[in-house]
């Protein structure tokens, strides 16, 4: 018996889930399995494309494995697509040439993106956005270009703008229908997202059409003719006003094609040949329909393999709810988003303050029809599920934030076993129950591999982890993977990855759990500069600048005054670069003065200066020693018994820089009427009479904890020597954003068994902690003062990397009490209600 081939037409998302549904059922092992690919590289993840603009390359975005086709014997034809088909011969010929016999033959072309018939479409400067070839060029043209404009507000049309926004380019959108995202979104909804993106920066035309893309002498794009009348200049156009079946393949097939386009299939995804499927976006499925997500297309893909093997299953439609974060928006739509159904209700719930905007569509019966969500999709992952069932609470209870109604006690529990979970893959609540763990749940499902919307909601559903590992990475914690860097003396989060990881992550990029915790590891153990290598990428959000980030995406700069002490040149410095850079300036609980309200760009201007001056970076951005606040102590005051100042500032220079699992702030209090708070603190020094007393593990903050008394009447050498010892034990052994007062609670004998380890020596550790401690002060250098003698180091520092000279536009104030405040956006208030 002769092995039967199956052609594969297209290596897009659902031709790559077509492959893998055909090796998880044995099909691979007993036919041949050709792909003819159009792109010059494997799949991809389309859904994630933009990502490449935020530095996410090509291989990161490809879809199989590395070993997949091998593995499987499938052949794959890159940059080689199906030219001609001949039925009654059951043949394929490639654009180069090659002849392949089929016995089965699976359309998988996808869609083409939809260019409006207008004049010049085909200009220099025109573009369209659908393939990673399409973003390079993009990317390349941008280079010379000020302006660009994207035709088409949908979901991609989105995602391009903020490509072109992330790319310095001043960018407009125009959107044909009335408002933005007219298929996922209803008016209200629209109105959100567009208040939202313009206070970003971005300007849109609604109700607006192309009728002409204007062009100078050489035949570049210059502008753009309105339907309105009016005429946009830009020399950069991306076309993005939707996409159509690719089928023209099918038609010269004589294959039976819907009046509108698609391919016309049955349940099983058979085409009017039954020797032929059609799958995903180049399908018109037997709902009439053709779908453009990639849920649909995968559950296609599964539909077809399945009749392959002879299992029974069918594709009759798809739920077309979606979840996406648009220029940093999340938006959201499921079900009956719009209302269509006869004598629904809807409940709406808008926030102008915080541009959140979210609708629910009710039956006459209670039943959750469906809804909108703008600017929070929190829910999305219960609320989806619950379509078509009456909630267990009411809908008002749904949409009101916490605090503004009663508590709703709602969580992944209270949906059926036949909840639709992951859309993606089409996994219920009662699969993804089945397994114990979150890797399991990929293996075995594939739930949470697609868009990655439903992990949060698979978390809760599955049952707490009996292990203690740090994250799906690791298996070990924090503490013991402290220990395997400091011994083994790695100093990258690859090495660490590769032969310390889970099996099933080595050689992957980690997560964003063990990234920030390792990079913290590593900057404690060798202090070197953050940012340079691989490091940087191991980096919270704020170390990225080494500023603070701020809601209106400023920063803010706090340099490092020891003990709060500040003489008037010094005082001077501060309130001339605030002045000239037009900075908000306000003086902290920390004794330090902060400057709000500097563009990206100008952070190493701003530091110049500082450092000119004397300041150093106070690490207001990092998990490290914030401050030592003290009181005047016994120079100025009449009660003071020690100088509490000059300890301060000693302690701080001694510590600053000092990496550790979360921030560490301290104080000292000259007497006992303790005026600097250090029984509020990481660690608290108070003086006495004979000395001073050390106290440890304390916070202010949500949670309040009063510091424990570690030792007393220390004399100034006892007291250094105790607080290196501490700190290094605490970083040595607490977990991931651990603070110290959490740490001392969780840590076994408490006080107790920490006054054995740091002050008796039980643990034979002191030498080796002073020695840690002693490596630290002597590495330390000033993050900012590197930066700003390292010409490559300095070039991180832009709004957009391609047009490094251009600010941010969306980086935008308003005068307040004689200084500014972030320009934010808001929605009307529109108020909740029902109709």
């Amino acid at each position: 018996m002769s092995t039967p081939t199956i052609v594969v037409v297209g290596h897009g998302m659902v031709g790559q889930r077509f492959l893998e549904a055909l090796a998880e059922r044995g099909t691979t092992g007993h036919a041949r399995i050709v792909v003819l690919c159009e792109e010059p590289r494997p799949a991809y993840d389309r859904v994630r494309l933009t990502s490449y603009f935020d530095g996410r390359t090509p291989d990161e975005l490809s879809l199989a494995d590395a070993d997949f086709m091998e593995r499987h014997g499938i052949e794959l034809y890159l940059d080689d697509p199906a030219e001609t088909v001949e039925r009654a011969a059951r043949t394929v010929t490639s654009r180069a040439g090659r002849t392949f016999t089929y016995d089965t033959l699976v359309l998988a072309t996808g869609s083409y993106p939809f260019v409006p018939p207008v004049p010049n479409k085909d200009a220099e400067g025109c573009f369209v956005y659908r393939t990673i070839e399409d973003l390079l060029a993009i990317e390349e043209y941008a280079k010379t270009a000020t302006t660009g404009a994207v035709v088409g507000g949908g979901l991609l049309g989105l995602e391009a703008a903020g490509a072109l926004k992330g790319l310095g380019l001043t960018t407009h959108i125009v959107e044909f229908a009335p408002r933005l995202m007219p298929v996922q979104v209803d008016e209200g909804g629209g109105a959100a997202l567009l208040r939202t993106i313009e206070g970003m920066g971005l300007t849109v035309h609604t109700g607006t059409g192309t009728q002409e893309i204007t062009v100078d002498d050489s035949g570049a794009v210059n502008g753009m003719a309105l339907s309105d009348g009016s005429v946009l200049a830009t020399d950069l156009v991306v076309f993005s006003a939707g996409v159509r079946p690719r089928d023209q393949l099918a038609r010269d097939m004589g294959l039976e094609v819907g009046a509108r386009g698609g391919i016309v299939v049955d349940g099983q995804c058979r085409t009017s040949d039954p020797a032929v499927f059609a799958i995903g976006e180049c399908a018109l499925a037997a709902d009439g329909r053709v779908y453009g997500l990639v849920a649909p297309g995968y559950e296609m893909a599964q539909t077809a393999a399945a009749a392959l093997a002879g299992e029974a299953g069918e594709f009759t439609g798809a739920d077309m709810s979606t979840k996406l974060k648009l220029l940093g928006v999340d938006v959201a739509s499921f079900g009956d988003a719009h209302g269509a159904a006869e004598g629904c209700l809807d409940v709406v719930y808008s926030d102008s303050r915080s541009g959140v905007y979210k609708k629910l569509v009710v039956g006459a019966g209670g039943e959750l029809l469906g809804g909108v969500l703008v600017g929070d999709a929190e829910q999305y992952g219960l609320l989806r599920p619950l379509t078509g069932s009456v909630p267990p609470v009411s809908p008002e209870q749904l949409v009101l934030p916490a605090g503004a109604g009663a508590p709703v006690a709602l969580g992944p529990s209270a949906l059926p076993d036949d909840a639709v979970i992951c859309s993606c893959h089409n996994v219920t609540k009662g699969e993804i129950c089945a397994c114990s763990s979150l890797p399991e749940v990929k293996k075995c499902t594939k739930a949470g591999t697609g868009c990655g919307s439903c992990v949060k909601v698979i978390s809760q559903l599955l049952p707490p982890s009996g292990e203690k590992g740090l994250c799906g990475c690791f298996g070990h914690t924090r503490s013991e993977l402290y220990e395997i860097v400091r011994t083994l003396r790695f100093t990258s989060y690859a090495q660490l990855l590769d032969s310390h990881g889970r099996e099933e992550t080595r050689g992957t990029d980690g997560c964003e759990i063990c990234k920030p915790a390792v990079g913290s590891i590593l900057a404690s153990l060798d202090g070197g500069y953050i940012l340079d290598g691989e490091q940087a990428a191991l980096q919270d959000t704020n170390d990225h600048f080494l500023a603070n980030l701020q809601r209106n995406g400023s920063y803010s700069i706090v340099p490092r005054i020891p003990g709060g002490e500040i003489t008037p040149e010094k005082l001077i410095v501060i309130g001339e670069v605030a002045r000239d850079y037009g900075l908000y300036t306000k003086i902290t609980g920390g004794q330090r003065i902060d400057l709000f309200g500097a563009r990206v760009d100008q952070l190493p201007g701003i530091w110049a200066r500082l450092v000119d001056a004397g300041f150093e970076s106070g690490h207001a951005y990092g998990k490290a020693l914030r401050t030592v606040k003290s009181c005047v102590g016994q120079t100025w005051c009449r009660y003071g018994v020690q100088d509490s100042v000059r300890m301060a500032i000693d302690l701080e220079l001694r510590y600053r820089g000092l990496r550790s699992p979360h921030k560490l702030k301290s104080a000292v209090s000259g007497c006992a009427r303790e005026c600097a708070e250090a029984q509020s603190k990481d660690f608290g020094i108070i003086a006495t009479a004979s000395g001073w007393n050390l106290y440890v593990g304390g916070n202010g903050g949500a949670t309040p904890r009063h510091a424990d008394l570690l030792a007393q009447d220390l004399s100034d050498t006892e007291l250094v020597r105790l607080i290196d010892r501490f700190l290094m034990f605490y970083i040595r052994t607490a977990d991931r954003l651990e603070r110290t007062s959490t740490w001392l609670e969780r840590l076994e004998g408490g006080l107790e068994h920490l006054r054995d380890v740091v002050v008796h020596d039980s643990l034979g550790l002191c030498d080796e902690l002073e020695a840690l401690m002693a490596q630290h002060v002597a590495g330390y250098r000033d993050e900012w003062a590197e930066t700003l003698r390292d010409p490559d180091r300095l070039r991180r520092f832009v709004s957009f990397v391609n047009a490094p000279d251009t600010p941010d536009p969306s980086v935008r104030f308003v005068p307040e009490r004689g200084q500014i405040k972030p320009d934010l956006t808001f929605l009307t208030l529109e108020g909740a209600g029902s109709r």
